[in-house]
């Protein structure tokens, strides 16, 4: 794919969560470095690295790869949500002022 201006863009694989699982647990179970698997899976090594993290931050807080990252997902859209809810108070702060002047 091309960009008008002679820049290509790649584009982003995305795996799924029994992929990332399955990856995870071949690097438990086998005593190959984590680069290897990569390699056999044709997957950059830093992705299974950070899986393989992700996997163990979930496990320790008793939750599931998934599920933690629904959460993350879930407060990030409250992030948003309380972000837009504050601009609308701060502007309807700012027209009741507006509105109060104005009727003086």
């Amino acid at each position: 794919m091309k960009l008008e201006d002679g820049m290509s863009t790649k584009t982003r694989r995305q795996y799924t969560e029994e992929f990332k699982a399955e990856a995870v647990r071949l690097v438990r179970d086998s005593a190959r470095p984590v680069a290897q698997v990569a390699r056999e899976l044709g997957i950059a090594d830093h992705l299974l690295y950070r899986w393989r993290a992700e996997q163990q931050q979930a496990e320790s807080q008793g939750h599931t790869r998934p599920s933690m990252h629904a959460e993350q997902e879930e407060l990030a859209r409250l992030r948003r949500d309380n972000a837009t809810l504050k601009q609308e108070r701060d502007f309807l702060k700012r027209a009741a002022a507006f509105l109060a002047r104005e009727s003086q």
